[in-house]
C-alpha cells in the first residue's frame, strides 16, 4: 500500500503556476511591498450592467433552485443560436452541456474519454492546466513545441509526426493563452487535412478567447472549415473572458451526443447544475447588447500596441504582437545567463521572473509554466498606467544586469 493517502494520479498533478504566482504577489503585497501585478488573466472591467440586472431579476423571480443538470433550456438554446450565428455550426440543445466554467468543461471532456495511457496532444506554449488535467485523468500529455518564428502555432507537419495509435485527443486553443496566437482559415485547413487521416483522434477546441481578437474578418472555426470533423469535435467556450464574468463560473461544451451525454452524467454525480442565477446572467450576455465586447477589444488592442512597442524598446526583451487574447508572451532570453547587481545569476526564465518580483515588484509568470522556457507571460488586462509602470521597472531591472 502507498504510504500516502492521496491517489498517485493526484500526487503527479502540480498546483496551477498562475495561481501560485498570484498568491506570491499577494503575499508580498500583504507584507507591505508595492506590486505591479501583470499576472491575472481576467478582464479588469465590471460585468456589463444589463447582465448584472438580469441576474438580480432572476433572483427576484425566485430562480434560485436547481436547474436541469445540463443547464436551463433557454441558455442551451441561446448557446446553440450563438454557435449557428457566429460560427456557422448547427447544434441541437441536447448536444450542449452548461458547466461551472470552461475549465470544468475541459476536465469533464477528458474525464469521460481518456483511458490510462491515452495520449493527449498539446501544442506549446499551452495553458498551464492542460497537462495536469490530462495527468489527473490518467492520460499522457504529449507536448508539441511551436516555434516563435511560426507565431507559436501548431503546423501540419508537427501534428502528423506526433500522431500515434495511442493518440486520443488534440487540444487546440485559439486565440491562445499565453501567446495570443490566432489560427487562420488556412492554418485550420492544413490541420484538418492531417486529422482526416486519423479518424479515431478526437479534437477539443478551447474557444474562450474567440471574441478577444485583433484580426479582421469573421470568426473562423475548425468545425466550419471541415464539417467532417464534427462527429469527433468538442467545442468548449464560456462567458468569462468575453463578458468580464470570470466569477460567475459559466462555461459550456457542444459536441457529439455520446460525449456530451457522458459529461452530463459525470456532472450529475459531481457538481450537478451550474449556478442558476449565473445561468440567467449568461443568457442575458449571449442574447443582449454586444457593445461592451467591441469596446473592450478596442481597449485591449490599444494596450497591446503600446505594450508591444515598449517591450521591444527594452534591452533584453522582445515580443511579437499577439493576434488575440490579453497577454504578451515576452522573449527574455537576453536576460538569461547574466548576473544582477547584487551578484545573483539568472540561469533561466524562472530566475528572471523571481528577480523582477523580488527586486522591482513586477509580477509575471515564467514561460516554463507554459511548456516554453525563455519567456514570460504578462497580462494586459489592466490599466495602461499599470502596464507602463511594469515595463518601466523591467527596463530598470535589466539595465542593472552584467
Amino acid at each position: 500500500m502507498s504510504p500516502s493517502r492521496i491517489a498517485s494520479r493526484i500526487l503527479r498533478v502540480k498546483p496551477s503556476p498562475s495561481s501560485a504566482a498570484a498568491d506570491r504577489a499577494a503575499a508580498l503585497r500583504r507584507a507591505g511591498k508595492k506590486i505591479v501585478n501583470l499576472v491575472v488573466g481576467e478582464p479588469d472591467f465590471d460585468t456589463p450592467r444589463h447582465i448584472r440586472e438580469a441576474a438580480c431579476a432572476a433572483i427576484e423571480r425566485g430562480e434560485t433552485r436547481y436547474t436541469q443538470n445540463a443547464g436551463t433550456p433557454a441558455l442551451r438554446q441561446a448557446i446553440a443560436d450563438k454557435l449557428s450565428r457566429e460560427n456557422a455550426l448547427r447544434y441541437d440543445p441536447k448536444q450542449i452541456v452548461v458547466t461551472c466554467g470552461a475549465k470544468h468543461a475541459i476536465f469533464n471532456a477528458l474525464s469521460v474519454t481518456v483511458e490510462p495511457g491515452d495520449e493527449v496532444l498539446i501544442p506549446a506554449p499551452y495553458w498551464v492546466s492542460y497537462p495536469d488535467m490530462v495527468i489527473a485523468c490518467e492520460g499522457t500529455p504529449v507536448v508539441l513545441p511551436c516555434a516563435e518564428s511560426n507565431d507559436f502555432k501548431l503546423d501540419a507537419a508537427t501534428l502528423r509526426a506526433a500522431l500515434t495509435p495511442r493518440s486520443r485527443w488534440l487540444l487546440l486553443n485559439s486565440p491562445t493563452n499565453p501567446t495570443g496566437a490566432t489560427y487562420t482559415r488556412e492554418d485550420l485547413r492544413a490541420l484538418a487535412d492531417v486529422l482526416l487521416d486519423f479518424p479515431d483522434v478526437l479534437v477539443l477546441t478551447d474557444d474562450i478567447y474567440e471574441h478577444i481578437s485583433y484580426t479582421d474578418g469573421p470568426l473562423v472555426h475548425l468545425g466550419a472549415v471541415e464539417p467532417a470533423l464534427l462527429p469527433r469535435l468538442v467545442i468548449v467556450n464560456g462567458v468569462s473572458k468575453t463578458y468580464a464574468m470570470t466569477g460567475w463560473r459559466i462555461g459550456y461544451a457542444a459536441g457529439p451526443e455520446d460525449i456530451i451525454g457522458a459529461m452530463e452524467t459525470l456532472q450529475s454525480q459531481s457538481t450537478s447544475n451550474a449556478c442558476s442565477v449565473s445561468q440567467a446572467a449568461a443568457l442575458a450576455a449571449l442574447e443582449g447588447d454586444q457593445t461592451f465586447v467591441r469596446e473592450a477589444v478596442l481597449t485591449y488592442r490599444s494596450r497591446r500596441d503600446r505594450a508591444v512597442e515598449r517591450i521591444n524598446a527594452t534591452p533584453g526583451l522582445s515580443c511579437r504582437a499577439p493576434g488575440g487574447a490579453f497577454y504578451l508572451f515576452v522573449n527574455c532570453q537576453g536576460a538569461i545567463d547574466r548576473t544582477t547587481a547584487g551578484g545573483r545569476f539568472l540561469a533561466n526564465d524562472t530566475d528572471v521572473v523571481m528577480y523582477l518580483l523580488e527586486e522591482k515588484g513586477v509580477a509575471v509568470i515564467a514561460g516554463a509554466a507554459y511548456g516554453t522556457p525563455g519567456y514570460f507571460r504578462m497580462s494586459i488586462a489592466t490599466s495602461i498606467d499599470v502596464i507602463e509602470e511594469g515595463i518601466r521597472l523591467m527596463g530598470e531591472a535589466f539595465s542593472d544586469l552584467r
